[in-house]
């Protein structure tokens, strides 16, 4: 009977591994995804002409910053970075 206890056992270490990946790359994808949208915002920024637009500008890209730097530190505090990917 052991033997079944043990190939069960290894069964479940690979699901957590794989959810593990999987969560490490959702991880990784919100961030790069954040990365993008912050880099649409300065660009946003350098092209808002009156105004209205540069103020709304400036909000947006400081919301943008505000998500990256959150998404960074989730991604921080769970170990990931790009080599481990």
């Amino acid at each position: 009977m052991r033997w079944w206890g043990t190939a069960r056992q290894e069964s479940s270490d690979k699901s957590f591994r794989h959810s593990s990946v999987d969560e490490d790359w959702r991880v990784f994808l919100e961030v790069r995804n954040a990365q993008l949208e912050w880099e649409r915002a300065h660009l946003m920024f350098n092209e808002a002409l009156g105004q209205d637009q540069i103020d709304y500008a400036i909000f947006i890209l400081e919301a943008a910053e505000r998500k990256y730097q959150i998404h960074l530190k989730h991604a921080k505090s769970l170990g990931i970075n790009r080599s481990r990917l």
